[in-house]
């Protein structure tokens, strides 16, 4: 199905904004050149290190790209119990050498500014996670040209981003590696999400807008299945993440598909948000006790994080990963969107032929 967002790129295959460094300038423009949507992650950057790296991207190609902000959090998460996590993280600190982070170091993201650099230089596609912005927001950037997407995990929140005015929505299935994009952090809910095939169905009979499918997706007729059920176009993360364009950590890489690592769970150890990875010591160890509190948790852990990975202990860093990780290639980002692309017709005309060998 052509729409405005499909029309920016040859292949309907969008490579997952990753935040924390996978979704790097040099990916980005790998994919964008090889005929997919490339985008940058903005999360965790500040808004001039968000514009320096939309500077080198435009640098790199001339292709359409987007951008994925986090909408701000609402100051909702237990100081009580933000404190007895710190108590409980505190060996790791010793064990790693290094000091638990600020809690309290920010919980909007550098929103309000990232949108100014966004709304007086726009980019061809914005998208955001954790919530949907006001229709004020949206408007604003359809007025500049920009198409806008929102992350949604239920029929309810796809309809909010439609009644707000966003030109698609990305339908994160359960599967997803990374967090899970619900726009209200609810514990109560936490292992009660929908599978994507069923969750493209649900919403694809709820709203009339675009829908980017995302979790779990690493083949061509994966990608074929998707459209199939309804959507316009498919998002890979994990399948992106092993690529040698990927600013990921060579530990993370290597980790999709060492037989060390056999599963992957939702948990909040890392972030105090219900996030995909590979089951390790940390998540073992921690998970069961970690809050619901993002970002809090997520600065909380910070230094832990990059001083395992600077360690070389994958045992103490967050791995995230979709279900899908054992099937990652370590191909050239530009020739994995080809390789996609490939099974993607083999797969349509397989589909047109009746399921013929």
């Amino acid at each position: 199905m052509s729409s405005a967002l499909t029309d920016l790129c040859r292949h309907p295959i969008v490579q997952a904004p990753m935040a924390g460094g996978a979704s790097c300038p040099r990916l980005a423009a790998a994919v964008c050149e090889g005929g997919a949507l490339g985008f940058l992650a903005a999360g965790y950057k500040t808004a001039d290190g968000m514009y320096q790296e939309i500077k080198q991207l435009r640098g790199l190609t001339s292709r359409p790209f987007g951008v994925n902000l986090f909408m701000p959090q609402p100051d909702t998460a237990d100081a009580a119990a933000i404190d007895v996590y710190r108590s409980q993280l505190a060996g790791e600190a010793t064990w790693y050498e290094t000091q638990l982070g600020d809690p309290d170091s920010g919980r909007d993201d550098g929103y309000d500014a990232k949108l100014a650099i966004l709304l007086d230089d726009p980019v061809p596609v914005v998208s955001f996670t954790f919530g949907c912005p006001t229709r004020d927001v949206l408007d604003s950037f359809a007025r500049v040209g920009t198409l806008t997407v929102v992350t949604v995990t239920t029929p309810e929140e796809a309809q909010t981003a439609q009644w707000a005015g966003a030109d698609a929505v990305c339908v994160q299935g359960v599967e997803a590696g990374g967090h899970q994009g619900t726009h209200r952090d609810n514990p109560e809910a936490d292992g009660a999400g929908i599978g994507l095939l069923s969750l493209i169905t649900q919403i694809r009979e709820t709203v009339q807008i675009p829908l980017v499918a995302t979790g779990g997706l690493m083949r061509g007729a994966q990608i074929a299945a998707v459209l199939a059920a309804g959507a316009d176009a498919a998002q890979l993360g994990t399948a992106f993440l092993v690529t040698p364009e990927s600013g990921a950590h060579t530990l993370h890489k290597q980790a999709m598909t060492n037989p060390l690592f056999v599963r992957t769970e939702l948990t909040r150890a890392f972030s105090g948000r219900p996030a995909r990875g590979l089951v390790n010591r940390f998540m073992r160890e921690h998970g069961p006790y970690a809050p619901a509190a993002y970002p809090q948790v997520h600065h909380l852990t910070s230094g832990l994080r990059k001083a395992a990975a600077k360690a070389g202990d994958a045992q103490g860093m967050a791995l995230w990963a979709g279900q899908g990780h054992r099937l990652a290639r370590e191909l050239p980002a530009g020739q994995l969107v080809e390789v996609l692309a490939a099974e993607l017709a083999d797969a349509k005309d397989r589909l047109t032929r009746g399921g013929e060998a």
